[in-house]
């Protein structure tokens, strides 16, 4: 972390700590504080700001959590992807609701984030598909993701197999890996504060609109 980069970072966590959360004023937007928080840690030099938890649960409520990277954020909700066929996809698929959460510790925040899930279009999937470096695509079509692997062997044969069937660049998506959204109904922000007086702001869905309220610590 660089000089600039610590400065920021002390900055920006003194402005949490010490001035903490204003109450929320009628039309607030929270993916807008969303950005401008996100926007934050990643100046302060954080690595991997965009890594969240992602919470899913079986039909009959077995929760199960794992780390994956945000790759999108819109008014219409967060997006991530993954193999359709992996765990959590095939929980999205019997279950699709799913929890996020961001945290930020250096900064002392968190991001909590609930809802149902939707696949992204083909469309939007080929596109982020087309970004990717070479080897990632090529890793996708190899990795059964999830399922038993008998040895690492086996997995570069498969490596190897789908690189002698796309030599060049243009490496398709796979039709069985793609992105998902989570489309928010409740996101709370938690703003560390001293004595672990901690300031939280809930945001809940209401029609076209939110409404926020303020948590006990």
């Amino acid at each position: 972390m660089s000089f600039l980069t610590r400065l920021r970072t002390i900055f920006t966590l003194g402005q949490g700590v010490i001035r903490g959360l204003p109450d929320a004023r009628p039309g607030d937007d929270p993916i807008a504080l969303f950005r401008d928080w996100f926007t934050a840690a990643q100046r302060a030099g954080l690595v991997l700001p965009e890594s969240m938890t992602l919470a899913t649960a079986t039909p009959d409520g077995v929760p199960a959590a794992r780390l994956v990277l945000l790759k999108g954020v819109s008014a219409q909700g967060f997006t991530f992807f993954t193999n359709y066929d992996s765990h959590k996809g095939r929980e999205l698929a019997a279950n699709p609701r799913a929890a996020l959460a961001f945290h930020w510790p250096i900064l002392q925040r968190q991001v909590r984030i609930e809802g149902c899930v939707e696949r992204l279009s083909p469309e939007e999937s080929d596109a982020y598909f087309r970004t990717r470096p070479r080897g990632a695509r090529i890793g996708a079509w190899a990795s059964r993701q999830s399922e038993m692997l008998s040895s690492r062997q086996e997995l570069d044969r498969r490596v190897r197999e789908a690189d002698q069937r796309y030599p060049g660049e243009d490496v398709p998506r796979p039709p069985f890996w793609g992105g998902y959204r989570v489309v928010p109904a409740r996101i709370e922000f938690w703003q560390g504060r001293i004595n672990r007086l901690h300031d939280r702001l809930l945001f809940e869905r209401r029609g076209d609109g939110w409404e926020a309220v303020r948590l006990y610590p």
